[in-house]
């Protein structure tokens, strides 16, 4: 038997996609899918079922209908993308500046769902190609709703990855105000004036919640600290990665500093404000390499980081845990110890605001604090042994990121996957084709 007869034979590729099949049912660990092999038996062998129903079989000599054709290629490619979107990659696209000077606002990104494990979908019925808007309306329905779970990765959350995730205070959203944080307007001006304007709420199911991109800081069990705007975790103070960034004032001799100049030290302009008052540049985003480069140019008088303390008008109201009695700011923060799956923790009044939102939202319990003690299930309770991981997730561009410093934590459910590699690139502040950034065409995350 030559090698072509070989694997044009029924039963040899019956073999090869029965194996394939059985090694994804086994990764799925749901064996329930492995009366599967009867379709695959059937396609191969037997022949007895026109599983491809929309499919038209033509006749020899018949005229092909191109309609027919598309709507067979169509549908074979709504499979194919939606089953690689759910167990491979994802496109996703860079929509803020937060994580500058490492990712770029305009990246286009392939998000690997194979890095931490992909999550079988909780929320299954989606219109194709959707996350969870479509035509300004809710693209999902929440008739079928699964438990959480997730399938082997190649590996687990490290300190330091950059990390994609649902947005944790994504659950409640604003219908006139999609983009905003829910819960921020509700401490800042209350909850009927929020609705009132910028309603009705959405509910959104934990898979459904808009998508973040931040770097991972601290993991389950760690200890996080911010001094002076740097990370310190357990005791140790991070190693800046290269897009790490502060802003600074940067004052000058009265003149601007040229454009050119500033672009081609990788300065995002649209993020400058030139002062004339001060004079100067109030807030300037630089690196540390930006940084050496600005105070050395000869019309700089002087450069400081604008470092936050407090007290400072309604910080309590920005900050988590969003007490006066925490005195934490973005840049003095902490310390703040990252909840592991199976630690137990003392339920005190003090403590209550750093893990209330886990316990109750998260975790899904009822949570009431009575004259004689805190209330869990409806039984007084004195601790609480958390049910899964959580991290602490921050952008590079440290001035302008809205993160864990002030929404809370990142519960591992809530985990998406690795930026794998930019596909584009664009600058929506220029004009095409010049708005192209060739060079990071294809480049890994984080390099320039």
């Amino acid at each position: 038997m030559s090698w072509k007869e070989f694997i044009s034979n029924k039963w040899v590729k019956f073999g090869f996609w029965a194996l394939l099949y059985l090694l994804w049912v086994i990764w799925l660990g749901n064996w329930w899918w492995i009366l599967g092999l009867g379709v695959i038996f059937d396609l191969f062998i037997t022949k007895k079922v026109k599983w491809l129903f929309w499919k038209k079989e033509y006749k020899e000599g018949e005229k092909h209908n191109v309609w027919l054709d598309w709507l067979d290629a169509i549908i074979f490619a709504v499979i194919v993308v939606t089953f690689i979107n759910i167990f491979f990659f994802q496109a996703f696209k860079i929509p803020s500046s937060s994580m500058e000077s490492t990712l770029y606002t305009g990246d286009h990104l392939f998000v690997s769902k194979l890095a931490y494990g992909p999550r079988i979908p909780q929320t299954p019925l989606t219109i194709p190609f959707t996350h969870n808007t479509a035509f300004g309306k809710e693209s999902y329905s929440t008739l079928i709703q699964n438990r959480y779970r997730r399938l082997r990765g190649f590996g687990h959350v490290k300190r330091g990855d950059i990390v994609v995730f649902g947005f944790p205070n994504g659950d409640t959203v604003l219908r006139r105000r999609p983009a905003d944080d829910y819960y921020a307007w509700v401490r800042a001006a209350g909850r009927e004036y929020t609705v009132s304007h910028f309603g009705p709420v959405i509910v959104r199911p934990t898979d459904k919640k808009d998508h973040y991109v931040k770097r991972c800081v601290a993991l389950p069990g760690d200890t996080l600290e911010v001094r002076d705007g740097m990370v310190w975790v357990n005791g140790e103070m991070e190693t800046p990665s290269a897009g790490l960034q502060l802003t600074y004032s940067v004052v000058t001799n009265g003149s601007r500093i040229n454009d050119r100049v500033l672009e081609k030290m990788g300065v995002n302009l649209s993020e400058l404000v030139f002062d004339p008052r001060l004079p100067g540049y109030p807030r300037m985003p630089l690196t540390g390499p930006m940084l050496n480069e600005i105070s050395a140019l000869p019309g700089v008088m002087e450069v400081t980081p604008n470092l936050e303390h407090f007290p400072q008008s309604g910080q309590e109201l920005e900050i988590f845990p969003f007490t006066a009695s925490s005195r934490w700011t973005r840049d003095y923060f902490g310390p703040l110890w990252i909840p592991s799956k199976g630690a137990t923790v003392q339920l005190t009044e003090e403590i209550l605001p750093l893990y209330s939102r886990i316990i109750r939202d998260y975790e899904h319990n009822t949570l009431d604090v009575r004259a004689d003690g805190i209330y869990l299930n409806g039984s007084l309770a004195t601790e609480y042994t958390f049910q899964q991981d959580y991290y602490f997730m921050m952008g590079d561009n440290r001035h302008n990121s809205l993160d864990s410093r002030y929404w809370g934590f990142v519960p591992e459910d809530h985990i998406v996957g690795k930026p794998a590699i930019i596909w584009l690139s664009t600058d929506r502040s220029k004009s095409f084709p010049s708005s192209i950034r060739w060079r990071r065409f294809l480049g890994m995350p984080g390099r320039k």
